[in-house]
């Protein structure tokens, strides 16, 4: 084996040595890795960083932009809002996760899924006393299933065609991968709905956490006419699905016909029905007043005027602000402080002290230390940080206002994308950024969002790991390798090579992040099929499927660890239920890759 090959392999070895043991993030280790692999003449500087123009890496940056818009468009909130419906038990939450999650994922990338279906699957666990950690695993694993179903599910599989098309192989098409990721993922969801109720743990303690207590504010809303909570119940409406928030009473006006007053419906009944006029007076924390926000046709009691239409509220942004005990707020009321007047603003909720203030919103009078939660125009933080009437102003990050009136466009603009691809009328890549282009220029998302929705980490992650691909394959390691497997595997024939092949990218994979695995196990895949004289599709599915097998440890893919946390789960708790679907799926796709595509 000559220099130049060793140099690589040590390289690599480093490399994931480094990202096992987390010495710099991913994007810093593999960027370091190609400089070092270019200094030494491996690879040429153009080579070293051709990854950043793969039509495979740019794919993957315009479909965040896609999923961005679908998700500031209020499409995923509707449909995770309406999913869990009336279901009972952890069973049937799963089966209905499973229905939605993985058709998602096929076409969305796995992480805003994960994120937008996180806060729903908390709160139902919160109302039924169910612990976290019997659905939060399974959430990310039907994402991860889902990515193994269409070519765009999930950007390894972008990353693997992209490798194939640089070495002059056709394109794959979008269901390609479908005739044997279908039974592959109909395989793992059987085993995670059989067997999730055994393996996985129950943390009592965390039922303690879901029902500790926040910084509570008292918010009123007024329901319009339009709004689309009209004529549904209470539990229809998913006002009993809100994380932190609790419906306190309504306030319903009399009809005009009766000559009593409005009246009062408290306790509220899940069975109650909205109506158009209704005054809601909620109870709750930052993010659930915030999710009330984004409801259209419900505005604040205390300025129902500042609520302007769609084009308008994407200008405003939410505040805290504590009052100062100079402040002339202090013993006005919040209807007569004007606040539309003197600041711009609209006083969506109050928060007195960690107590619950019972007065309407109009009604409370104001003093030193109150915190109120305002809607404001986009100058207020600047225009107010000093300002001696509060003590402290500070944005919530977390405000974004949905652009409802866009949804159907974004839906439509989805759709296309789907059927470009599915054709072949455009090619992937032009395809996805003719929908990524037109979702910002038709307003379904706005162009800083958009690009703040790239995650760049992943981009470098995969550009950078080209190169070291390259590496492999021009230095003649990666044909050294693939010749030692031949050798070893020889008696058995190329089906054995196949799962030790996939054996060893799982494995891979649980370590580093799945591109890198897919891009440095890629070079091997092709060089076994060439020394065993077979074809290399049965190989290059083999590393699309096991790259994306990330079960068996927290660190293996993003969603892993976005549910470790708030699922309150252990490194063992993914040893033990994904190890066993890791093993069922290594042998499921030893035995379909071959059927699928003869050798």
């Amino acid at each position: 084996m000559e220099p130049d090959a060793w140099l690589t392999l040590a390289t690599v070895a480093l490399l994931l040595a480094g990202l096992v043991r987390n010495w710099a993030p991913p994007d810093v280790l593999l960027v370091a890795s190609v400089v070092v692999l270019a200094l030494a003449g491996v690879i040429t500087p153009a080579q070293a960083f051709a990854g950043f123009a793969n039509p495979g890496m740019l794919t993957v940056a315009m479909l965040f932009i896609v999923a961005a818009a679908l998700q500031d468009t209020g499409v995923l909130d509707a449909v995770s809002r309406g999913l869990l419906g009336k279901a009972r038990s952890a069973r049937g939450v799963l089966a209905r996760l499973a229905a939605v999650v993985v058709p998602f994922s096929a076409f969305l990338n796995n992480t805003p899924v994960v994120a937008m279906f996180m806060p729903v699957v908390l709160d139902w666990c919160r109302r039924r006393r169910v612990s976290p950690s019997r659905l939060l695993i399974p959430l990310s694993y039907f994402a991860i299933l889902g990515g193994t179903l269409t070519l765009i599910g999930t950007s390894t599989n972008l990353v693997v065609n992209g490798l194939l098309v640089e070495r002059g192989f056709e394109p794959l098409g979008l269901f390609e991968i479908t005739k044997a990721g279908l039974p592959y993922a109909a395989i793992g969801l059987a085993y995670i709905l059989l067997f999730s109720r055994r393996l996985l743990p129950e943390r009592k303690e965390l039922l303690e956490q879901l029902g500790e207590t926040r910084r509570e504010y008292m918010a009123e809303m007024l329901v319009e006419p339009g709004c689309r909570l009209v004529g549904q119940t209470v539990e229809d409406a998913g006002l009993r699905q809100l994380p932190g928030l609790f419906l306190a009473e309504i306030e319903r006006a009399a009809p005009r016909d009766e000559a009593e007053t409005a009246r009062v419906l408290s306790p509220v009944s899940p069975d109650a029905v909205i109506q158009s006029g209704d005054r809601l007076v909620f109870a709750g924390i930052v993010s659930s007043i915030l999710e009330l926000e984004r409801i259209p046709g419900l505005t604040p009691v205390s300025d129902p005027e500042f609520h302007a239409e769609n084009r308008t509220k994407r200008n405003r942004r939410i505040c805290e602000a504590v009052i100062s005990g100079s402040s002339p707020l202090v013993g006005v009321s919040v209807r007569d402080n004007d606040f539309r007047t003197r600041y711009g603003a609209a006083v969506l909720a109050v928060h007195r002290g960690g107590h619950r203030v019972e007065s309407k919103i109009g009604d409370i009078v104001l003093r030193a230390g109150d915190t109120l939660l305002l809607q404001t125009q986009s100058h207020f933080m600047r225009a107010h940080r000093n300002d001696p009437a509060f003590f402290l102003v500070s944005n919530v990050d977390d405000f974004r206002p949905l652009r409802h009136d866009r949804r159907w466009i974004a839906t439509g603009l989805f759709v296309a994308l789907v059927v470009l691809m599915a054709t072949g009328l455009l090619d992937t890549l032009l395809a996805s950024a003719l929908i990524a282009v037109l979702m910002v220029g038709l307003g379904c998302i706005a162009p800083a969002d958009a690009r703040r929705s790239i995650d760049w980490q992943t981009l470098v992650v995969i550009a950078a790991s080209f190169g070291v691909g390259l590496a492999l394959e021009k230095s003649g390691a990666a044909a050294f390798v693939a010749a030692l497997l031949v050798d070893s595997t020889s008696d058995l024939g190329p089906a054995f090579a196949l799962s030790v092949l996939y054996l060893a990218c799982a494995v891979v994979t649980e370590m580093i992040t799945n591109n890198a695995a897919a891009v440095l196990v890629f070079p091997f895949a092709l060089q076994v099929a060439e020394l065993l004289g077979v074809s290399p599709m049965p190989f290059v599915m083999a590393v699309m499927l096991a790259a994306s097998a990330s079960f068996t440890t927290p660190i293996g893919y993003q969603t892993n660890m976005m549910v470790f946390g708030p699922g309150g789960y252990r490194f063992t708790d993914f040893v033990r239920f994904g190890g066993p679907l890791n093993v069922l799926l290594w042998l499921t796709a030893s035995f379909l890759l071959p059927l699928v595509w003869p050798f």
